[in-house]
């Protein structure tokens, strides 16, 4: 009985592997057009901040200097429990700087709730918001692509995340490779399907009236994709635009992205639990392929998790000089099946390299480091299982301050 439920993981896990395969074919081929608007959405710029003194101003030099009517949006920086002078550098720039001081509710869910409650009983009221973290960069236009989203009567929209610091490390290039991967192989299939896209946790846009009526109600570790998945349950569809252009700083060192990526799978496995059964009844009841297509992804951390202990019980069983207990689905499949699988795999990431115009050989070369990186997620998913219940924030220490000229002018 055993082995047969291990089985019918395996084929679970087939499945999963095959339709994200097939939705990432739409992804190839770039086929919309943006239509254009003329500068008239009004946007509260919001820029979550916690000890963020070395590269907040670099952010908010960029913001200043976007190509849209400066009398059509401000900035805020959420100053959220600050001990050093992020707010003070916020002020001297000419910005508001937005104290918060609760250190029973820290992470950066409970300071957006707050910071919207604050927006909403001020006397100029916007069109949109946009939030972005203190580290990023912003490509000049991208206040003219919300613009033009949100003239299409999108309500919820995800900019192109980057990284701003690719070259760093192997650490940053792999991060930078995965981003990559993601924008275009699961965020524009998606939009190319007419499908939900996903929110990445900055560089997002939404339309105020759609906030005031859901509230923020995000607080988790992963408050983007816990709103992803509100969204989603309330027939509302993330909109990804891919000329919209978010560059975010990276951890250099592997022991700080594994600290940081647990505490994102942490945050996933409380969303999985309170939203995968709830949309998969809706996408049932409703014959909704993307809420099914949201419910699949909400549970993908239990996949990787699960995938982790299923991988290492059949590895063990073929290791130990014993008769083998469990059975691998590979045993029933032709022998030609396991390496097509692994080929399709591998050659996603140089195919996304390639469309995305990446020249580097430096940048090809760390598509073997990446491959450390990658199987890293398995064990780093597995302790998350184990203290998922853990609610504290990790903040990512910067290490220099780079400006938009910087990174744009670097050619991988």
């Amino acid at each position: 009985m055993f082995n047969t439920i291990i089985i019918m993981f395996q084929v679970f896990l087939a499945f999963v592997g095959v339709y994200q395969f097939v939705i990432s074919l739409f992804g190839i081929v770039r086929k919309r057009k943006e239509t254009k608007h003329a500068p008239q959405k009004s946007f509260a710029v919001l820029v979550a901040a916690h000890n963020e003194a070395q590269v907040v101003g670099a952010l908010i030099e960029n913001l200043k200097n976007l190509d849209y009517p400066k009398e059509l949006y401000d900035i805020f920086v959420i100053c959220d429990n600050c001990t050093d002078n992020t707010a003070d550098i916020s002020r001297s720039m000419g910005v508001r700087a937005m104290e918060r001081k609760n250190p029973h509710l820290r992470g950066k869910g409970h300071a957006i709730e707050w910071m919207l409650k604050e927006l909403w009983a001020m006397p100029r009221q916007y069109d949109g918001i946009v939030m972005f973290d203190a580290d990023n960069l912003v490509g000049n236009d991208f206040l003219a692509h919300m613009n033009n989203d949100l003239c299409e009567g999108h309500k919820v929209i995800q900019g192109y995340l980057d990284t701003k610091n690719p070259t760093d490390s192997w650490v940053t290039a792999s991060y930078a490779i995965t981003y990559w991967y993601c924008n275009r192989l699961w965020q524009l299939s998606r939009r190319n399907l007419n499908m939900a896209n996903y929110l990445g946790g900055t560089g997002m846009c939404f339309e105020s009236e759609l906030l005031k009526e859901m509230g923020w109600g995000a607080t988790s570790l992963v408050e983007d994709l816990e709103f992803s998945m509100r969204c989603v349950k309330r027939g509302i569809h993330p909109v990804l635009n891919y000329d919209a252009k978010v560059y975010d700083e990276k951890p250099l060192s592997f022991k700080a992205s594994s600290r940081q990526r647990l505490r994102w799978m942490q945050g996933h496995f409380t969303v999985a639990r309170s939203y995968f059964f709830p949309l998969l009844w809706a996408s049932i009841k409703e014959r909704s392929f993307v809420k099914f297509d949201a419910a699949l992804y909400s549970i993908s951390v239990y996949n990787t998790f699960l995938g982790f202990i299923v991988t290492a019980m059949l590895w063990m069983d073929n290791i130990i000089p014993a008769d083998n207990i469990f059975t691998s689905i590979y045993y029933y499949a032709p022998s030609w099946v396991a390496p097509l699988a692994i080929f399709l795999t591998a050659i996603m990431f140089p195919l996304v390299m390639a469309l995305e115009g990446i020249k580097s050989p430096k940048m090809y070369a760390h598509l073997f480091s990446m491959v450390f990186f990658q199987l890293s997620w398995l064990p780093i998913t597995c302790y998350a299982f184990f203290t998922q219940n853990n609610k504290q924030w990790s903040h990512t220490q910067h290490t220099r301050v780079l400006r938009l000229d910087d990174v744009q002018s670097k050619q991988v």
